[in-house]
């Protein structure tokens, strides 16, 4: 799915009114009217949330349960104040955030990932024993990962070996991402 300007600008919007009421803030102007065709659909995303250009939450979806604009709206909060690697951010803390939304493509199984997975275009979904791990695909780029060391990292994240990948009683699936954030495109921070 490409999304236009104008409904990339509907999601973030709605990702910090979002993220300002579950602070208790002000969400600033009139709410928005419910959006019809592509967000109203179900979908699957990941929203992101960075200070100073550091890591600050992220929580997506992996299945597509309810419409793609509820989705983010849910996530944006999950990730600001449920993301069990950071504390729950504050309200005064919100201001200086950046944000950013990975909207996912359908997951597609593959059986040699060393040959499918492609650096800067694929993320990653590693399955085995009721375990997953998630990486999106700007992961690899921004650590400077090659395909092994982001199977290996994919694997980690769902607490499995680095090389669980290899076995074939691990499910590894690639998917695609549109990310853009607030300034039009991903966030830097």
């Amino acid at each position: 799915m490409t999304l236009t300007p104008s409904e990339k600008a509907h999601l973030l919007l709605r990702a910090r009114r979002a993220a300002a009421r579950a602070l208790d803030l002000p969400p600033g102007g009139p709410e928005p009217p419910p959006p019809a065709g592509r967000l109203a659909a179900p979908g699957m995303c990941f929203v992101t949330w960075k200070r100073a250009g550091h890591l600050r939450g992220c929580i997506g979806s992996v299945e597509p349960v309810r419409p793609l604009w509820t989705d983010v709206e849910a996530n944006a909060v999950h990730a600001l104040l449920e993301d069990p690697r950071f504390p729950p951010a504050t309200p005064d803390e919100l201001a200086r955030l950046s944000l950013e939304i990975s909207v996912l493509s359908p997951f597609a199984p593959v059986s040699n990932p060393l040959a499918a997975v492609e650096i800067g275009v694929h993320g990653l979904l590693v399955e085995r024993d009721r375990r997953r791990g998630l990486l999106l695909p700007q992961v690899a780029v921004e650590l400077g990962w090659g395909v092994r060391e982001f199977l290996g990292h994919a694997c980690a994240k769902a607490s499995l070996p680095p090389e669980a990948w290899r076995d074939e009683s691990t499910h590894v699936s690639t998917f695609e991402a549109e990310v853009f954030g607030e300034d039009g495109g991903p966030a830097s921070g």
